[in-house]
This record gives structure tokens, sequence and C-alpha cells, in this order.
């Protein structure tokens, strides 16, 4: 079905170790995502029965040659020199019809070299979630990993207690992390981190290979993605949860959807993940936290670049501080789209403070609140105004709010600028109650409210009588306040 290169395998261990899957005792796909698979060059699908086969491991994939990815990472602010794919396989890359190397990996697939003690599965609600959630980001237009297949597995998972099992199957720009980096700068080994770096810039940033400095200029594209992927995240309300160095991309692109969630009533101190506990990874914090992440993968280049000495540091510590300057600029132009304004409008920022503080001080579910800010836009009738101050627990502060934005909002049903606004704020989003309503069904063995949300999801602006009743908020009953990662 998929024509599988190995380009990643011709680094040297421990980069990438071959491992082979561990069976399951009676695969079954829930998902396979066609769409995704034709993009990816198949031509052919086999039965269902043949995809669970492929997509649990118990059965090698034509021309895939499985291994297991090195890395290190800083997990909550402390460094571990080792921890790799514990529970996944890199199957291969396969060249999708735009000419862009994918990688294609199993998720939940067995013990490999990186395993730790760990068993190398993963429960079925972290696969249902991260299926749910990386499409509805690429439905966003956000850089993320997809889904390509879900596959029970016959088996049971002893987490917090005993759950049914699956695999996942996640397509990637790559897996090289922050942490690959840092891995390999671990090994102290200059041509390990060389063949990396090396690959990298010819893999994701071909442009760097011509720069003075190459390695240089490679720091300077993997700041600018991160900026603008975390940019992108806030404007959506996206909460990752661990946002720790082995799960930064250097392709830019989201990656390992584990404790996330997406923020309703809207507060910038929000954290889902059930470990988080100092709020390392709250939702205002993500900007810092990548640009810290940025830096220690700087740290591993320092080697590699020309300078020397305290300019090398400082050239290295300028680029870093850029970050904020880049993710400062894509987060206004968000913001300008978000409220309806000029995409140049001075007021983007100061009347999207002041909506962020209404939303939280009036206990505002961000996604409603800009949906129906939308709608009024587009349409300024007393329903959808009212509809909007119904939101809030202050409409008359709100409603101050209002006047303010209006005399700078450019917006109306015939303006250039509402494909814009509308495109900036979904209506649907993967709302953590509804998610969790699959995965409690999915775990009596119904599927369908999967399936069902999975569509939704995946049309984020659709205005269909389903895709409102999955986008209400969740009542006070519904909320789901933690999420866990399934390792």
């Amino acid at each position: 079905m998929l024509s599988f290169e190995h380009l990643y395998a011709t680094l040297p261990e421990p980069l990438w170790v071959a491992t082979q899957a561990t069976p399951v005792a009676s695969p079954e796909l829930i998902a396979f995502n066609a769409p995704l698979a034709r993009e990816l060059g198949a031509n052919d699908v086999p039965e269902a029965a043949t995809l669970a086969q492929w997509f649990s491991g118990n059965q090698p994939m034509p021309s895939s040659q499985p291994g297991a990815l090195g890395y290190a990472g800083h997990q909550f602010g402390n460094f571990v020199p080792q921890l790799g794919d514990g529970r996944a396989l890199l199957l291969g890359e396969v060249i999708d019809q735009s000419g862009v190397r994918r990688d294609v990996q199993l998720k939940g697939s067995g013990r490999t070299p990186f395993s730790r003690g760990g068993d190398g599965r993963s429960p079925l609600g972290p696969v249902l979630r991260e299926y749910l959630v990386s499409e509805f980001m690429a439905a966003m237009g956000i850089p993320t990993t997809r889904a390509l297949a879900a596959v029970t597995s016959g088996e049971r998972v002893v987490r917090q207690m005993a759950e049914p099992g699956a695999v996942f199957t996640r397509v990637a720009s790559s897996h090289i992390r922050v942490g690959t980096f840092q891995f390999a700068a671990a090994q102290r080994d200059e041509v390990l981190l060389k063949a990396l770096a090396d690959h990298v810039i010819e893999r994701h940033y071909p442009e760097a290979a011509n720069a003075e400095d190459p390695y240089l200029a490679l720091l300077e594209a993997v700041v600018a993605r991160q900026a603008v992927l975390i940019a992108r995240w806030m404007s959506v309300g996206f909460i990752h949860g661990v946002m720790n160095t082995d799960n930064c991309s250097i392709a830019g692109e989201t990656i390992d959807y584990g404790p996330c969630a997406f923020m309703e009533q809207f507060d910038p101190q929000k954290v889902f993940s059930s470990i988080d506990q100092g709020k390392r990874y709250a939702f205002e914090n993500q900007p810092a936290i990548a640009q810290w992440n940025l830096a220690r993968f700087a740290e591993t280049l320092l080697p590699l670049m020309r300078e020397e000495g305290d300019a090398l540091v400082q050239q290295a510590t300028d680029v870093i501080r850029r970050f904020d300057t880049l993710f400062s600029a894509e987060q206004l132009r968000l913001h300008a789209d978000k409220l309806g304004l000029a995409a140049e409008s001075p007021q983007a920022a100061p009347l999207m403070e002041a909506l962020e503080s209404q939303m939280h001080q009036g206990r505002m579910d961000m996604t409603a609140t800009f949906d129906a800010l939308t709608h009024y836009a587009l349409s300024p009738s007393d329903e959808h105004r009212e509809a909007l101050l119904a939101l809030t627990t202050q409409p008359s502060e709100l409603t101050a709010w209002l006047e303010t934005w209006q005399a700078e909002q450019v917006v109306s049903q015939d303006s250039p600028r509402s494909a814009a606004m509308r495109s900036a704020n979904p209506v649907i989003i993967p709302r953590n109650h509804r998610v969790q309503e699959a995965i409690d069904a999915a775990y009596d063995g119904d599927f369908a409210p999967f399936h069902t949300l999975l569509a939704v999801v995946t049309k984020p602006f659709d205005e269909s009588v389903e895709a409102r009743r999955s986008a209400a908020p969740a009542t006070e009953n519904e909320q789901v306040l933690r999420t866990f990662c399934g390792t």
C-alpha cells in the first residue's frame, strides 16, 4: 500500500535502533484515514482485516523497516539523558504526492530498547484523543502530526486501572525533536551530532545549507517555525499539557498529544495535565516554555557553529530572543483576524487584551465568545448581540468593550476581512467532555460516538444542528478538568 524509504535509518545508532513490534492478541480496525493514505501515495488499500494486522504491528507492512528512535529530554525542567521511543516504532518514510518526505509510526506497538521497564503499550483512550485532536488541528491548518489509523489490540493495559489497549498510527514530517539533539549531544560525539543536524537541514530546511553558518541558520529556522506554531495554538485555546523538550518537534509541528485539551472558560493559568501540579505548562506559559526549549536546542548546536567563545553564545542568544518578536507578530496577525480588524490595526493588541480580561472575569467560554462575536460582526442584529452578552456574567462591562470594538472593526457581510474572521474562529473544537464521552462509549464497545465526533471536529466551521450540539460548552456536571497521557 505504502512504499517506504529509510533515510533516517542510515544515521548511526543509537539515533535509530532496529526493533520489531510485539504482536497483540486480536486486533480490530477502529478507523483508517483513507484521504490521508491517498495523500501519502497509497493506490491500493486492502480490506479492514489486513489493515488491522498491519497497523497493530502483527504483520509487517511491505517494505517497512521498524525501528525505535533515541532521544533525551527535559521533563518538567529535569534533564533525562535517555528517553527514546519506549512504545513507538518508525516504520519508515514515504514521499507524499507533494514530494514531501513523511514518517509513518506505530504508537503502542510494544517494548523497545528505550522502554525503561514500561510495557510499550497504549490504552484506548489516549489513542482516540490523539486521533480526534490531531485531525482537528489539521482541519484548522495548524501544523500537526496526523492520524492514519487506530486499532484495538484485544488486550488490557494497566494504568490507573485495567483498560482496553490500542495501537495508533501517526504521520509526521519527522519525529525529530529538540530531545533528539539533546540525546546526540549527550553522546559527546560531534560526528553523530553533525550527521543529525545535516540530516535535518537536508530534510526540513534545505535553504540553511547555503548560509554562511548552516547551523545558525538551522536554529533561526526552527525558532521561526516554533514561534508561529505556538501563536496558532494560543489562538484556539489549545493547551499541550506536556511541553517537554522531547515533545518539541524540530519540524515545527504539534507532536505527542498526551494530556492535551482546549480551554473552555478563559483562564490564562489553565492546565489539564494530571501531572502538572506546578502549572509549568499552563496556557499563558506556553510561549515562554517554547523559547526555553529552543534555548536548549541552541545549546546542542554550539559545537557545530562557526563563531567561538562569547561571540558564539551571544549569536545564539540573539536568535533565541528573536522568538518574542516572531511570536508577537504572528499573534498580532491572528488577533486582527479573530477580532475582524484590519491587518495593520494598532488596536488589535489592546482590544484583545481587554477582551481576554473580560472573558476571564466574566467566566466566558473562549470558543463560544469568538464564534458569537463573528456572528455579530457579520450580522449586527439585536439577536446576535444578546447571544454574545448571554455568555458573560458581566454584561455591562462587555457592552462597553463592544462599543470600543465596533469603532474599529471593519468586517461586514461583504468585507474581504469576513472570511479571515470566520476562518480564525472555529464553531467547533474537540471539547473535553465530548472527547471523554466518545472514549467512555468506546470502552463499552461502542465506537459510533467517536466516529460522529471525528466527522464534526474535522469540519470546524460547520453550522449544522449536529455540529452546534457538539459545539456547546460543557455544563457544570459535564466538565472534565484533568487528562492523562497514557504512558
